[in-house]
């Protein structure tokens, strides 16, 4: 199939339930609904076309069978997670957020977990060393904490399509 200019190559795929499974390429997307595996729920207009067929150009899709997820592990707590979840802001001034931190430091025995694991600014990073916040006076305005449900879905993938957002709320 011949793809129009642009094309994102990205599609949201969500269960019969409709909470997000995974994020799939174009071009799976469109084998899964040419099978019947897949109904269309979201498009922007464009079509896909063949010489004997045409597609509508998916963005968001959902199986046509409910498909059983074994429980899934937590995101990792990653740079790119954390700097997300804690919405590239610096968890001890509010700045911009470049780098993670640990609270406890792993010099120290801190483990690397999302409980222990901030974003912060290149400047409190560098003041805060490898000491503990109490030894410098310091507080967290949070509890770090794992992302749950869509939150977590989000975490995992580096960047969110502006058409997904109504699957991924809540």
């Amino acid at each position: 199939m011949l793809m129009p200019a642009a094309t994102p190559r990205r599609t949201l795929l969500l269960n019969a339930s409709l909470e997000p499974l995974c994020v799939v390429s174009t071009h799976r997307a469109v084998v899964l609904v040419l099978s019947g595996k897949a109904a269309i729920l979201e498009t922007d207009g464009r079509m896909l076309r063949s010489e004997r067929v045409s597609v509508p150009l998916p963005l968001v899709l959902c199986l046509t069978r409910y498909v059983r997820v074994p429980h899934r592990a937590v995101v990792p707590p990653t740079r790119r997670t954390v700097l997300q979840r804690d919405g590239h802001s610096c968890a001890y001034c509010g700045a911009t957020a470049d780098t993670v931190d640990h609270v406890h430091p792993r010099s120290r025995g801190g483990r690397h977990e999302w409980s222990n694991v901030v974003a912060a600014c290149m400047r409190c990073n560098r003041r805060k060393a490898d000491r503990l916040l109490t030894e410098i006076g310091w507080s967290l305005p949070f509890e770090p904490a794992a992302p749950r449900g869509a939150a977590a879905f989000m975490a995992s993938v580096a960047t969110v399509e502006p058409s997904w957002s109504a699957y991924l709320a809540a």
